[in-house]
């Protein structure tokens, strides 16, 4: 047994979520993995890498003196979702190697909207862009650190677009695109071959980019972009108009989209996203969804999502090989990640949750408002107080009827709030904080009950 499986068996309970190893970012940067020589390396190690600039230039850069370095963000939506997390943490990666990032938000990009494959955007209100610009703002801040030599900047491209005439735009920046190079861009292309073609809007939104890319070299010295694989004919065209305008050599880096290994995409459920926002997912939610996570994606998504080490991610896949049925990886990865996103407080009321509702944990001591979010993950019903539970177990669906649902409880098979119901005449009263009930049928089924 290796020194990490000796100590899963403690590992996962509330308790234990003082060994979160995610980096304090009040503190100075941090060394890279000591397996490691340089970010770079690491960054490949960990499939962060799927299109570039010259590699060897990259990997002298980001060895040497501190660089200033950007994502950007745009504001299509009240909130990030685990697609922007990949970006989030690779900020954060090259900023604890000592490098100097620049969180970019788009409120100017945020009013065009980046092209999609399929069909035009629409086009959100101003004040509705301004509003997510903050929400999304807020949210970059938390994943670096705005102190020390090498401390973020949050920049926001409203600041540099909205000053700028139509005139001088086509002046100073339009003459140096090409509309040929801008026709064979992936998401133009596509748009161009489908039913509802592309707008002129939708066309300039590469234009935007570069110019940003630019407007931050001018700015900050900043000499090197990143962003999911997909925006590379966005990434590329801030390189080219450097180029063109300022004679100078810049670089990009295209992180790969994250699929499963079926091919699905990932971070979708049933057609609904993953939140970073805890109001638009709940902690709860997000740590089943990384509990769920099949073995043979597990070693990749701790590589991605967390800020173990190479050595601790290549024991976690030895238990993969040795030990699967214990989930070990899964169950860190859904420690480390929730934890990052939404604090080691949140974490570990939502493995006390998690851990009481299947049995291992005292339910009454709770906290309700975890309680509630978990409840509405399940099965659930409102019922009024006194509802006898025989007809609960059909209202949650638990059953299909009451002789089914009495049958159950003859047989020894329901518990109500974590005690046997033995009585076919029991009653909800919603007795757990917050005002709910559990109900479960055998040892895995579950459902919640609001009492109102």
């Amino acid at each position: 047994m290796t020194r990490l499986s000796e100590r899963n068996s403690r590992l996962y309970r509330a308790d234990s979520l003082e060994r979160v190893s995610t980096p304090d970012l009040t503190t100075a940067p941090q060394a890279i993995d000591p397996a490691f020589e340089n970010v770079w390396d690491e960054l490949v190690w960990r499939g962060l890498v799927h299109v570039s600039t010259d590699q060897e230039a990259l990997r002298a850069l980001l060895a040497g003196d501190p660089i200033t370095y950007y994502c950007g963000f745009d504001p299509t939506a009240a909130s990030l979702h685990l697609g922007n997390l990949v970006q989030l943490l690779t900020l954060r990666r090259i900023q604890l190697a000592g490098h100097k990032p620049l969180g970019l938000v788009g409120g100017s990009t945020g009013l065009i909207g980046d092209p999609r494959p399929t069909a035009e955007r629409t086009l959100n209100t101003r004040e509705t862009v301004e509003d997510w610009v903050g929400r999304l703002r807020a949210q970059v801040e938390r994943y670096l650190s705005f102190e020390g030599e090498n401390a973020a900047r949050i920049v926001n491209n409203l600041d540099w677009t909205a000053p700028l005439s139509a005139i001088d735009f086509l002046r100073e920046i339009g003459k140096y695109f090409r509309v040929g190079t801008m026709l064979k861009k992936d998401a133009v292309a596509a748009r161009l071959n489908s039913d509802e073609g592309i707008s002129y809007t939708e066309f300039s939104y590469q234009i935007l980019q570069g110019m940003d890319f630019l407007e931050l070299y001018r700015q900050y010295d900043c000499v090197l972009q990143t962003g999911g694989s997909d925006q590379w004919g966005n990434l590329t065209s801030g390189t080219e108009l450097i180029r063109r305008a300022e004679g100078a050599s810049v670089h990009a880096i295209g992180t790969p989209l994250i699929t499963n290994s079926d091919g699905t995409k990932f971070g979708k459920s049933e057609g609904n996203a993953i939140w970073l926002d805890a109001d638009m997912c709940s902690p709860y939610r997000m740590y089943q969804f990384w509990l769920s996570t099949a073995d043979s994606d597990v070693i990749e998504r701790l590589k991605v999502f967390t800020f173990l080490t190479r050595s601790e991610i290549e024991e976690y896949a030895e238990l993969v090989a040795a030990e699967p049925f214990r989930r070990a990886a899964q169950k860190r990865l859904a420690l480390e990640v929730v934890a990052t996103v939404h604090g080691v407080e949140a974490t570990a009321a939502v493995i006390a949750a998690s851990e009481a509702l299947f049995g291992q944990g005292d339910l009454t001591t709770l906290d309700a408002e975890t309680l509630r979010t978990a409840l509405e993950e399940l099965p659930n019903a409102t019922v009024g107080a006194g509802t006898p539970v025989v007809e609960a177990l059909v209202s949650t669906g638990l059953v299909s009827s009451l002789s089914e649902a009495r049958r159950a409880i003859t047989q020894g098979g329901v518990t109500l709030d974590g005690e046997r119901v033995d009585d076919e005449t029991a009653t909800v009263q919603g007795s757990l904080p917050g005002g709910v009930s559990v109900l479960r049928r055998g040892k895995k089924t579950l459902a919640g009950l609001f009492v109102g």
